[in-house]
């Protein structure tokens, strides 16, 4: 009878190999839809190439613009340098996922066998990518037209932080978005109100960095930049199935 009942348990419980291989397998699922982002881009480069371009603009636009004394000038450049970021950010969430929508590819992958949270994730990294990628050529340039020095580890990891939250809540937004006829319109209307946490913390982090404030002030900023990023990821990654099954 023990025996019995140790057969009827058993095939329900996994072992130890039986879940190391699925996760193995989750994770080469999401390493193929990132590679598949990247590989597409660098045949077309048009994500890129658009972000890159309309990022370049608007801080070329601020510069000018922005004839303040040279204190002013660098208490507002952070706030500059994130509505750069956020508008570039928003411009390829549209396009990465309109990219998609338009040629199948977001239909073929939901028929993949595979965890719909894996198909969130390559997204979201991907997205993030492209994101850190235009960040890198921009900060340079703001660094001399705005005469401020970015190399700060602190300042880094903000952006970091910062682009991260915003992305995760943005492909999440831009899945849902993508089925409107005016998804290009419905997407930062859905997403900027969402975003405003991260943004302001950004912002002020960044600020306080540039200006050299002490770490005991910024910290209470980047403790919201952490707990935006963590509680948002996992929303997503709890809804995320939802949303594409509607």
């Amino acid at each position: 009878m023990k025996k019995r009942a140790h057969q009827s348990v058993e095939p329900f419980v996994d072992s130890p190999p039986e879940r190391t291989s699925s996760f193995r397998s989750y994770l080469r699922a999401l390493w193929a839809i990132v590679w598949k982002d990247l590989a597409a881009e660098l045949r077309s480069r048009e994500l890129i190439t658009a972000m890159l371009v309309f990022a370049l603009l608007v801080i070329l636009i601020f510069n000018f613009a922005l004839e303040l004394d040279p204190k002013t000038r660098s208490s507002v450049t952070s706030g500059v340098l994130w509505v750069t970021f956020a508008f570039a950010g928003t411009l390829g969430l549209n396009r990465s996922m309109a990219m998609e929508k338009d040629r199948g590819c977001l239909d073929g992958l939901l028929l993949t066998p595979i965890d719909r949270s894996a198909i969130y994730f390559g997204k979201m990294i991907g997205n993030l990518v492209f994101m850190m990628l235009v960040e890198l050529i921009v900060l340079p340039l703001y660094s001399v037209l705005y005469n401020t020095s970015v190399l700060h580890p602190g300042l880094l990891l903000v952006i970091f932080m910062g682009s991260l939250g915003y992305i995760a809540v943005g492909t999440l937004l831009s899945t849902m978005a993508i089925q409107a006829r005016t998804r290009d319109i419905l997407l930062p209307i859905l997403l900027f109100p969402l975003a405003i946490p991260v943004l302001i913390a950004a912002v002020k982090s960044s600020s306080g960095f540039l200006e050299g404030i002490p770490l005991n002030e910024i910290r209470p900023w980047l403790n919201l930049l952490l707990v935006y990023d963590v509680i948002f990821i996992a929303i997503a990654f709890m809804v995320f199935d939802y949303i594409v099954e509607e």
